[in-house]
């Protein structure tokens, strides 16, 4: 609940989102958005599926690969779908626990996809790098522990986050600049000074972020010393190709995450902060699979099974 200045209680935000913009502007931002939700919901599914069940794709990488689409699924359903109903209706109320809970869950499963693309890096490392070993090392256990680990320190960490951005009491607003309950922006409507959780969410945030940074940072630059090392070009030119995808998706991921929560609040504003929410909530999510599968012949392969497959089942029950 929060209590406004004048005595008065509400328990709820007002997602302002699109409001101002016209109703022609909302309606082609709703096509846009469904489009490309849709998009993203149906590659990062068909990764999770063939990865799951296409026998060539049994590796660790790919292991990796089908997790890093579950998060995608989760993070852009607890956003878009909610901003595509605003979008569509004029009452952009929603409730404290559910402002809550939708902050949760991006915290969540944003860190959880942080900790994952490390993960994912230092795969590529000792593939690369101990090619000899790489069955060792990268055992299923290894591979399940690590996933494990990301999902419950996301999941964990969200809690912490969580209590800064709503222990205190709320009575200066309730329109939040953003189309989703965005943290920092939560932050700043509460009573009391919010510059201590500002900074807690900026010392996580340093945290959460950088740490994955460093280990990424430290395998591709073992990476990049063996590559250069080889003699053949077309075996540098092939290690290159299966780092690429990744290194893309790091960049667009950290690039959006770094300006959201570890910038002065006093640079943001709702112009500045919606491009790159809209950047990592669905954006990433959705270019992610078609990132991996354009670059991955094994990828694109199993794709085709997958499609021919399907199309052969339903020429056969008609």
């Amino acid at each position: 609940m929060m209590d406004l200045g004048n005595g008065s209680t509400v328990s709820d935000f007002i997602l302002m989102g699109f409001e101002q913009s016209s109703p022609s502007t909302q309606a082609l931002l709703f096509a846009l958005f469904l489009a490309l939700y849709s998009l993203a919901m149906a590659m990062n599914g068909l990764i999770i599926f063939i990865t799951g069940r296409d026998p060539r794709l049994n590796s660790p990488m790919y292991f990796f690969l089908g997790h890093l689409s579950c998060l995608d699924v989760c993070f852009i359903t607890t956003t878009i779908p909610q901003m595509l109903i605003h979008l569509v209706v004029k009452n952009h109320t929603v409730s404290f626990t559910s402002c809550l809970t939708q902050m949760y869950l991006v915290f969540g499963v944003g860190v959880a996809e942080c900790i994952l693309l490390a993960f994912m890096a230092y795969d590529r490392y000792v593939a690369i790098c101990h090619p000899l070993s790489y069955t060792q090392i990268m055992g299923r256990q290894v591979c399940v522990r690590l996933v494990g680990t990301a999902w419950s320190f996301g999941l964990i960490n969200g809690i912490l986050l969580d209590y800064m951005t709503f222990h205190g009491p709320f009575c200066r607003d309730n329109h939040i600049e953003n189309f989703f309950c965005e943290a920092p922006i939560v932050i700043t409507l509460s009573c009391g000074d919010p510059q201590f959780s500002l900074m807690v969410i900026f010392a996580d945030a340093i945290v959460v972020l950088l740490s994955p940074v460093v280990l990424i940072v430290i395998s591709y630059a073992r990476i990049l010393a063996s590559i250069l090392s080889r003699a053949s070009s077309s075996g540098r030119g092939k290690t290159f190709s299966t780092c690429a995808s990744h290194l893309t998706v790091v960049i667009f991921f950290y690039t959006s995450a770094m300006f959201s929560y570890m910038n002065p609040r006093s640079t943001h504003g709702p112009d500045k902060d919606k491009p790159f929410s809209l950047l990592y909530t669905i954006i990433t999510p959705m270019c992610n699979p078609i990132i991996y599968s354009f670059r991955n012949k094994e990828m694109k392969g199993a794709m085709v099974r997958a499609l021919g497959s399907t199309s052969l089942a339903q020429a056969e029950s008609v």
